[in-house]
């Protein structure tokens, strides 16, 4: 890292549910978009079931990144390709998608 340049960590949370979801399919996605979401930094991700309402899920994805690209993140949201795999999870997710974003105190 050159000097001057500071890193942030960030948690996002896609909820979602899916009634007639097939946890293979969904798995095989999230491990295809990997490079993408390299795209904003080292990356953690996982998919979470719930247990006492299959249907629903949470897939978590922890980035760091350069705090100048997380101040940027409107522009970044407007990137075609974050654009094209939001297009992705539409198609497949008959509902809506919830996503928040976290911080670590």
């Amino acid at each position: 890292m050159a000097a001057g340049e500071s890193k942030v960590i960030r948690t996002l949370h896609f909820k979602f549910t899916m009634p007639a979801a097939d946890p293979a399919q969904l798995s095989a996605m999230i491990k295809s978009a990997k490079p993408f979401y390299e795209f904003f930094g080292t990356t953690k991700i996982r998919l979470l079931q719930n247990v006492d309402d299959p249907a629903r899920f949470i897939q978590v994805i922890e980035y760091e990144a350069d705090a100048e690209v997380e101040t940027n993140r409107q522009r970044i949201a407007s990137d075609p390709r974050v654009q094209g795999y939001l297009q992705a999870w539409r198609a497949m997710l008959p509902g809506v998608v919830e996503m928040d974003v976290y911080q670590e105190l």
